[in-house]
This record gives C-alpha cells, structure tokens and sequence, in this order.
C-alpha cells in the first residue's frame, strides 16, 4: 500500500485553503490548513496543474493553529467560515497576504500594506445570517464546506449576533409554520437593532400561517414572506417595518469606521461635487452631505434608493439603476467614492471615471482580485489598457468578517 503523502503549508490562498507543494512539485489546495502544518492528504483530487486534497491526519501543527470554537466547523465541517482554526492575529496576516498577492499579482502594483485593522468584535457581530432549509422543514441550517446540495441541522452560529441566536432558539421547533416550498429563512437585525424574519420561497403558494408563527416567536420579530418573483410583504409585526430585504452591512460598527476613513481619504470635499456609487441606503451620501459636499449617488436596489430618501430627503441627487448606465450622465464630479459588489466595477464605470479624471477616488472593496482589476484599469498596469491616470496613494484592510477568509479595502488614488 503506497504511504499518504505528506505537505508542508507554505501560506493560505485567497479563499482560505492552505497551499503546499507535492512531491512532483504541483501546488495543492488544503482546506482547514494552516501555515507551517505538516499534514499527510487524503481525497487527493489530481489536476493537470495543481491538485486539491484534505487533510488526513495533522503531523505537526504550525504556529497559528487553534481549536476552533463553533463545534459545526468540524463535527459537520460548516463551509461559513473558514478559518476558525487560525488564531486572530493569524488570520489577520493571512487577510494581508490576500490583499497584497492580488494587487501584485493581478494589479501589477508595488503597495506598502500596513497590517490589516482588528474588528474588535471576533464573535457574535453578524447582524445578518441565511439559513438553508433542509427536507421536509424538520430544520435548517448552512451548507457543509464544498456540499452546496447539503444543509445541517444549525444549533448556534457564534458569528452571529447574540439577537439574532436568539430568535433563532425560538423559531427552530416552530419551522413546520414555514410554507412548504421554503427555500432559504434570512435573520436580520436593521439598523435600529430590532429582528426581522424573512421567509423567502420558490413558488407562490399562499401561506396562511406567517401571523400564528409571528404570534408564537414570542417577541417583537417582523416576518416577511417573500415569495419567488413577488414582492416581500409583512405577514406579522410592525406594519410600517425597515425594509429587511435592504442590503445592510454585516459588521455594522465595523463598517461605519471603515466608511469614516474613506471619506476621509477623499480630502476636503466641502463645495465639490462628489458621486457615491452602490450608495445603498445612503450612508455615505449622508455623511458626505454633512460635510458639505454637493452628492449624486448611484444604486442598483430602487427599494434602498427609496429607504435612503424616507431616512435622509434631500441631502443628495438619488439615482436608481445601473450604475454603468448611469454615470454618464451625472455631473463633473470632483471625487468618487465606490463600493461595488464582489465583482467589482463595470469596466464602462471605469473607463467613465479615468474620462472624467476627478482628482480622488476611494474604492472601497469586498474582494481583493476585483480591485486588483480594477486599480491596474485606474493606474494603467494592466496588460494593453489605457494609461489610466491614477496614482495608488494608500491601501488599508480591514478585518471585517473574522473567521472567515473575506477582507475588506479601502484604496486610495489620486489623479497623476
């Protein structure tokens, strides 16, 4: 019988998988890895280049290993985070090594990254969590690490905020109440820190039921009933209720810090134009208004659109739609601030940018591989584009989702 080979973890990839060398030197994927393990591979999965594999037994464990806290993310290997086996700072410095391989790497651009922001809050600061309903609604729960067709019966998710465990404790013996063609429950706290419920389902049937479940929650929870391509409705609580269904930032104190600095790196904005596009509900639009600058902001969700006028009437020129379809037509801006989704910025939203050429933009990220496109667009390193006209001035990570592998940017440029 051939003996398992064993690998040596040089570093983690983006995504949280461990990386090591086969002894025909092809990179392999470990995840739940950690750097410097010595783990002998099981389920090894041979590919022309690169292999991927798990690990069999952990010879030696390297320094920043931990036992993680959740017991989901090993009883029944959880694929919501993905690197509770590294202790903080671990994490941190693999959050950094992401951001920099990726604006190396793809951006081309030579970055002096500072270490990556601590959260402050390791536990418990999810304000948001979707849940995968298993067969026959007897529970629900996430999927497990690479099995999308697969739920597990969620006990506790010790990311997500204590409010929201909570009610999680309530609804899991009144799940027979959901409709029987529910797909996917999401928990959420809005800004306020009040509950909400959203029942989302594949079809249309009618569901008789969302008051008594509302009723038997026993607290002061919103359900809402969102049935596939209708509109989401109350079913039970607050009639007049925040709109659930509205993107919100999973790390809410977090999130505003980091909403701060960038700001802050747009420069005096006071009698400038600037635009904020993927606005959302206008956060940021506020704050810039505050401090006295003229806003034209961008967003895709008309119902955000419309939660950031009832918050805030007035403080900006709100358009609704596409933000590639839209920018053309908004003023000469002084400064541009954007937070687009994972993946990234249209490159019409780019090439309108580097056209109109403000004199700062602060792009603000979920995904360092989009943003490493997008600033070698802006700066003009990537491959047969344009010169770009920007100047990468600073970079700075956040660790916005601990025990996970996701990192939060905000980058920096100046017109050159």
């Amino acid at each position: 019988m051939t003996a398992p080979e064993s690998v040596h973890i040089e570093r983690l990839a983006a995504g949280g998988d461990g990386v090591g060398r086969l002894g025909d030197g092809r990179v392999v994927f470990v995840p739940r890895s950690a750097p410097g393990d010595l783990v002998e591979l099981t389920r090894l999965d041979q590919r022309a280049r690169f292999a991927r594999a798990e690990i069999g037994r952990l010879v030696e464990a390297g320094p920043g290993r931990v036992e993680p806290r959740c017991p989901h993310y090993t009883v029944d290997r959880c694929g919501g985070c993905q690197l509770q086996h590294l202790d903080e700072a671990h994490q941190r410095e693999a959050k950094r090594g992401f951001v920099a391989d990726a604006l190396g790497r793809i951006g081309r651009l030579t970055v002096d990254l500072p270490p990556v922001i601590p959260s402050g809050q390791a536990w418990s600061y999810r304000s948001r969590v979707g849940l995968a309903v298993g067969p026959g609604r007897r529970y629900a729960g996430f999927h497990p690490l690479g099995q999308p067709d697969r739920v597990f019966p969620l006990e506790r998710c010790y990311i997500a905020a204590d409010p929201l465990m909570e009610l999680w404790t309530r609804l899991r013996p009144l799940l027979h109440l959901l409709p029987r063609d529910v797909e996917q429950l999401q928990l959420r706290l809005d800004p306020a820190g009040a509950p909400h419920l959203l029942v989302l389902t594949r079809g249309d049937q009618a569901w008789g039921e969302g008051r008594a479940l509302g009723d038997r929650l026993g607290a002061p929870a919103t359900v809402w009933w969102h049935p596939q391509g209708g509109a989401p409705r109350v079913v039970a609580g607050a009639v007049e209720a925040y709109p659930a269904m509205v993107f919100e930032q999973v790390n809410p104190v977090l999130g505003a810090e980091i909403r701060e600095y960038a700001i802050g790196q747009l420069g005096e904005v006071q009698g400038r134009l600037v635009w904020d596009l993927y606005a959302g509900i206008g956060e940021t639009s506020e704050r810039l208004h505050r401090s006295g600058a003229t806003v034209e902001s961008v967003e895709l969700d008309r119902r955000a659109v419309e939660q950031g006028e009832r918050r805030a009437p007035g403080i900006a020129r709100r358009h609704a739609g596409r933000a590639e379809e839209l920018v053309p037509r908004l003023g000469e801006p002084g400064a541009v601030i954007t937070n687009p989704p994972r993946t990234g910025m249209d490159r019409r939203v780019v090439e309108e940018i580097i056209r109109r050429r403000p004199a700062r933009v602060v792009y603000v990220s979920c995904d360092p591989a989009t943003l490493a496109r997008d600033l070698a667009l802006l700066c003009g390193t990537s491959p047969g584009a344009g010169p770009g006209g920007y100047r990468l001035v600073s970079v700075r990570a956040y660790d916005l989702f601990p025990q996970t592998a996701h990192v939060e940017t905000v980058a920096a440029l100046e017109a050159a």
